[in-house]
């Protein structure tokens, strides 16, 4: 009887400690209001309840907010997709603090910038592919509105990148080139001269940014600006509205990681090594997002159909045990 007791109480005691070491418990992830992020919260809350058993809940986040909450309040969990240069002083006060954690890196090439011209173009003339190419063939751009000057589509009003490609545009002397800066007054009038562009093969140039849904549309070549990247004065000159003198530089990639609670991290080792392995290439979710905006579908159901349809990306983010309880949960949907 008492060799059974202690039989039994050992069995008690691996149950428990096994329940312990895979427990997740109550996971708060932010869910960001632009789509990348409402799609990566989305995968997250999917692979954390079904692969790693955590109570998964999504709430609204934004950049300041939630990175401001979880180094002072703990609170949420996990910031899926954080474009950290606007935080970076906070995000590493709280690594210095061990408040916070920055786990992987949520887009693997970084937020990318650039000026971009079709492929189509590229393809009749590959000199097109470099800023001299474009200054020599100035008038293949000719403006819509006034076919003597070049058109060169900048940012908004309003928009950081307006200062930064208009030092840029400054910097490469486009105007003597034949260029004139048009602003396309927004964001739907910068994408819809690209996709009228494009839907025509006509003639574009100018500014964009990934990941984005019409990247993932249309087969766009980034202009090498022959130049490399000088981060210190992109940083200190060129992101100013006051620089003087710019030069040429290549647009630094933007860092954008996930970013946890330190305890998060302590409690749910497992769930947290997840979050360092899952990353996306521009190139997959400019796709994706594509996918959303031709579907008109939220982030919920883009995360349903990312699961369904690229097991071969997201299978690398975990181990076989936890791929065979998310067979499991999708084969159930």
């Amino acid at each position: 009887m008492y060799k059974k007791s202690i039989i039994a109480s050992l069995m008690a005691l691996a149950a428990t400690s096994s329940f312990a070491a895979t427990s997740c418990g109550k996971v708060e992830i932010a869910d960001m209001n632009w789509n990348s992020a409402s799609l990566m919260a989305n995968i997250d809350k999917f692979i954390l309840t079904n692969g790693y058993g955590c109570d998964a809940e999504l709430i609204p986040g934004d950049t300041m907010p939630t990175s401001t909450s979880m180094a002072e309040k703990g609170q949420p969990d996990i910031a899926p997709e954080l474009w950290t240069n606007a935080v970076e002083a906070l995000i590493n006060r709280g690594v210095e603090d061990g408040t916070l954690s920055v786990a992987g890196k949520s887009l693997s090439d970084g937020g990318e910038e650039g000026f971009w011209v079709p492929k189509y173009m590229v393809d009749e003339n590959p000199e097109l592919a470099t800023i001299s190419g474009i200054k020599k063939y100035a008038k293949d751009f000719p403006s819509s509105e006034d076919p003597s000057v070049s058109a060169f589509y900048g940012c908004p009003a309003g928009w950081a990148c307006q200062i930064t490609g208009g030092n840029l545009f400054k910097a490469m002397n486009l105007e003597e080139a034949g260029f004139e800066l048009i602003d396309p007054g927004s964001s739907a009038g910068l994408s819809g001269s690209l996709s009228r562009a494009y839907e025509r093969e006509e003639s574009w140039f100018g500014y964009y940014w990934a990941p984005t849904a019409i990247l993932g549309k249309y087969d766009m070549v980034k202009v090498d600006f022959e130049s490399g990247v000088d981060a210190e004065h992109y940083k200190g000159c060129i992101s100013e509205e006051s620089c003087m003198d710019p030069q040429v530089t290549m647009f630094p990639p933007s860092p954008v990681y996930t970013v946890t609670t330190a305890n998060f991290k302590k409690s749910n080792p497992e769930a947290y090594q997840y979050t360092t392995q899952r990353s996306l290439t521009n190139d997959q979710m400019n796709m994706l997002l594509a996918w959303m905006e031709d579907n008109q579908a939220d982030g919920q159901y883009a995360a349903e159909n990312f699961m369904f349809t690229y097991p071969e990306i997201w299978s690398k983010w975990v181990n076989k045990d936890v791929k065979a309880k998310i067979d499991n949960a999708l084969d159930s949907l």
